[in-house]
């Protein structure tokens, strides 16, 4: 039986070797009143640390949840500690976000704990995964799919998230509760086979451990190895992303000429691109400009032997009056600025448009350029499509794809911060100028 002295022991020397914790610290501890975290505050208490502990309440199983946030009450009033309590309509906000009900408690769970941590002076919040959550992500991540990181475990510490008990494992920590005495409570939800983790903890590790009792231990011992050698790994990445990859604003620029595919996984695998997509990106290296790729979140183009790599943004139209002194925000996150004059020197930079504002009928609308799209570029005669003359300009896809148009009715006004319509120019009959000018 794992008494209570070899557990506290294992626990101390976990913190001291991975340097989680200065001795006494003040603590935030995520209090679920389950096994693992009523034993991760008592093994904290008793190692004199000074915890705080936050309570989740996502009020999705009903009584159950009710009955945890008693429970944890008791068990801290007990113990003198001070508590909070977080409650959250977890299902409407996963339905307003799109995302599934275990991000959207992750989310809030975790966005909150960073809060109570900065508010009350925390060192450090304490979660109680222990080692078979690391076993288990293992498994999780090699069935899913993944690159050398996600085979190594979960890490003792994530920023300001530190996890003490990941050198025991949860027969330990049930051993150990059993000792001192301590009760907990248990989610029916871990009994469950619906989703995938409890699937590996109550089917897949009980078969393995009968082919091999010491499963555990070698999963373990290899996610070890391979995390020294992630950092290995991470020397030569680093030194590939040098000569590979640069930064130009929001946008990840990858050249692609003798670039390692595992480095395009490394990039492009954490920001939702799959697979058999990052495949077809290697494949596609030496394609034509235009070939593009879509994640939940980014997009990613080949351009002239690069990738080139952005999120995706929103750009709804913004409609808006002409006001002399007016400030108008744009959906990418620039401004425009209006001015009102009677005569001025034109300024020939591309981020100011200089119109005859008696040749703007009615208020203006900016709004992301469409196929089909034409207008008289400046000094020109003849019609041109807005695309080909972005093409023209040498700008990749990303660019070609967020390009603004400031409108007056069905005409264009400007092709942003690049080139301003021929028939609203500026004339000797010219009255009144509009000054447009991209901040």
């Amino acid at each position: 039986m794992a008494r209570k002295n070899d557990l506290t022991g294992k626990v101390r020397e976990f913190i001291g070797r991975n340097g989680l914790l200065t001795d006494g610290a003040k603590v935030l501890v995520g209090l679920s009143g389950g096994a693992d975290s009523t034993a991760l505050l008592r093994v904290l208490l008793d190692l004199g640390y000074s915890p705080i502990c936050v309570h989740c309440n996502f009020h999705l199983r009903g009584e159950e949840s009710d009955r945890d946030q008693c429970f944890v009450t008791a068990l801290c009033s007990s113990l003198g500690i001070r508590l909070e309590t977080c409650h959250y309509d977890t299902r409407k906000y996963a339905s307003d976000r799109g995302i599934s009900i275990e991000m959207a408690a992750r989310e809030l769970r975790y966005r909150d704990f960073e809060r109570i941590r900065t508010e009350c002076g925390a060192e450090a919040v304490c979660i109680a995964h222990h080692r078979d959550d690391s076993v288990e992500t293992v498994l999780l991540n090699l069935m899913r799919g993944t690159g050398l990181r996600g085979l190594t475990g979960i890490s003792p510490r994530n920023g300001n998230v530190i996890r003490p008990l990941l050198c025991v494992s949860r027969n330990e920590i049930e051993q150990y509760l059993d000792s001192i005495g301590q009760d907990y409570i248990t989610d029916s939800t871990n009994l469950e086979t619906d989703f995938t983790r409890n699937r590996i903890r109550l089917r897949l590790l009980p078969l393995m451990r009968e082919i091999n009792p010491a499963a555990d231990d070698s999963i373990e011992d290899t996610a070890r190895h391979l995390q020294q050698a992630m950092e290995i790994y991470s020397t030569g990445l680093e030194e590939l992303k040098r000569r590979h990859v640069s930064l130009s604003g929001d946008k990840t620029v990858i050249r692609l000429e003798n670039c390692p595919e595992g480095l395009l996984f490394e990039i492009l695998s954490p920001i939702g691109f799959n697979e058999s997509q990052i495949e077809a990106i290697d494949d596609s290296a030496g394609s034509q400009p235009g070939v593009k790729f879509l994640s939940p979140t980014h997009m990613a183009a080949i351009d002239r032997g690069t990738l080139v790599v952005a999120p995706l943004m929103e750009l709804p139209a913004v409609t808006f009056d002409i006001e002399d002194g007016k400030v108008i925000g744009l959906p990418d996150g620039h401004r425009l600025k209006l001015s009102v004059v009677t005569d001025c020197p034109i300024d020939k930079s591309p981020a100011v448009a200089t119109l005859d504002l008696e040749k703007i009928d009615g208020p203006l609308t900016v709004r992301r350029h469409e196929n089909g799209d034409q207008f008289i570029p400046f000094g020109m005669k003849g019609r041109k499509l807005v695309s080909d003359f972005l093409t023209d300009s040498k700008l990749d896809l990303i660019d070609r794809e967020r390009q603004l148009v400031l409108t007056c009715g069905n005409g264009i006004v400007w092709v942003v911060g690049r080139r301003t319509d021929n028939r609203f120019r500026i004339t000797e009959k010219t009255g009144k100028r509009l000054i447009v000018t991209l901040l």
